[in-house]
């Protein structure tokens, strides 16, 4: 099992890291991610497949992604046309506690939004465009330059663009559908699977919902999602026990088993492969940013 996990440092000054304008292609693009920072992707130009949670998007230029922490996803670039983007990641707690009133305004309402509506891409018009390309240049030119107060301009910039985006998503504009050319199957699949994570859930099972070859099933749900199914299912019960973790007070050994882990050691091991951590200190770390 390894669905690579993206390091950050929690410890930095700004949790905040930059990847601008970096061109991505068949090489050098991480088959998939899984972090508990919050990710913002804009295309500056391309063509790509994105899979995201349990959606899956055609990518091109002007379209920004809204990933929130602790999603599974993945690019796949088209080979004749690789997508160059530009990548903010950022400790959620870090950005919300550095707002002016911290009750009042929640930059992150746009990835609840997203989150609650599985859906996780904007079209940006013209304008929108020029905006979040500015800012992006001025991030990238702060980072560049290393002037004194840098780091503090970098987060006000970030912040700027989620309220922009923030307003964009409040305006009710209708959200085109995703996924069109994916097997439909595969869309149930992901959908079966997010509904049953208690329960016993084999590649068989699977295979006979979508009508076809345990073989086929398999290649194909590991060339879109980049994760095999059992890799899969694991990770999405151990997202889900990240969840239970900051939003309940039930112990660990209640979280595994209400996750679909019959055994609490297997629980511990594959928590601390995929967070890098166990389930204690996660919670204690947690704990602390509330």
């Amino acid at each position: 099992m390894d669905p690579l996990r993206k390091h950050f440092d929690p410890d930095t000054s700004i949790p905040i890291e930059l990847v601008l304008h970096s061109t991505k292609n068949l090489q050098s693009e991480l088959p998939d991610h899984l972090h508990d920072w919050h990710e913002i992707i804009y295309v500056h130009s391309g063509t790509g497949s994105f899979f995201i949670n349990h959606s899956f998007y055609e990518m091109q230029a002007g379209d920004l992604y809204l990933i929130p922490g602790n999603t599974i996803h993945r690019t796949l670039p088209h080979s004749e046309e690789p997508i160059t983007s530009s990548a903010m990641f950022f400790s959620g707690q870090y950005i919300q506690s550095t707002s002016i009133g911290k009750d009042a305004y929640s930059f992150l309402r746009c990835f609840d939004l997203a989150k609650s509506e599985r859906h996780y891409r904007i079209e940006l018009l013209a304008a929108e465009r020029v905006r979040i390309e500015s800012l992006i240049d001025e991030m990238n030119e702060e980072v560049r330059m290393r002037q004194p107060g840098c780091k503090q301009a970098v987060l006000l910039l970030l912040q700027t663009v989620l309220l922009h985006t923030n307003r964009k998503m409040s305006t009710g504009e209708p959200k085109q559908q995703h996924g069109s050319n994916h097997p439909q199957w595969l869309q149930s699949a992901l959908e079966f699977i997010d509904a049953r994570l208690v329960e016993n859930i084999s590649l068989s099972m699977l295979a006979s919902r979508a009508a076809v070859s345990t073989s086929y099933f398999s290649r194909m749900f590991k060339q879109l999602t980049g994760i095999n199914v059992t890799d899969y299912i694991i990770a999405k019960r151990i997202m889900h026990a990240k969840e239970l973790i900051g939003s309940t007070d039930h112990t660990i050994a209640e979280i595994a088993n209400q996750c679909g882990f019959e055994s609490l050691p297997h629980f511990y091991r594959m928590f601390k492969k995929l967070s890098g951590t166990t389930p204690a200190h996660y919670k204690r770390v947690d704990d602390r940013h509330l």
